[in-house]
């Protein structure tokens, strides 16, 4: 769904299950760490919003977006860990690598998830520029690290 047309803070929150007992698992990006930071401060303080335990959710830092889906796997290798967000910024360049990062990553977070049958998130911003980056991590857009969030919730009351 185009951002524009929606805000990523407007989202579903009837049906949720009960997650004080899961745990997280959060790879974050480091690369663009002015915008992760803020997206994942938005994932935690939903977790938390919605019945989280502060102790249960664990972050971790990788280089940039692409390393996001090795990331991911090293935390959902681990049994205890219920689901992963993963967040990300990848700003479109002079080149084409932008295509490249965001189809192996969009590719990799599906193939965790369905290997290790446990929700894995797409927080992966994706933008002609920073402006429009920094619309999605608390801007006019809201802040894609909440809908990343959410979407774990809401598959784990699936």
């Amino acid at each position: 769904m185009a951002t524009s047309l929606k805000n990523l803070n407007d989202y579903k929150k009837e049906g949720f299950g009960d997650i004080s007992d899961k745990k997280f698992g959060i790879v974050v990006a480091d690369w663009h760490s002015e915008i992760t930071d803020v997206l994942c401060a938005g994932a935690i303080e939903t977790l938390l919003q919605h019945g989280a335990k502060k102790e249960n959710i664990f972050r971790n830092t990788v280089p940039g977006s692409f390393e996001l889906t090795l990331g991911a796997q090293f935390l959902a290798l681990q049994e205890e860990i219920d689901a992963v967000i993963c967040i990300g910024v990848v700003i479109k360049g002079d080149t084409k690598h932008d295509d490249y990062i965001n189809h192996a990553v969009a590719n990799g977070l599906t193939n965790v998830s369905l290997k290790f049958n446990k929700p894995v998130s797409f927080g992966l911003v994706t933008t002609n520029n920073l402006e429009q980056a920094l619309d999605r991590a608390g801007g006019k857009h809201g802040n894609k690290g909440i809908e990343a969030a959410a979407a774990v919730i809401q598959m784990l009351s699936f």
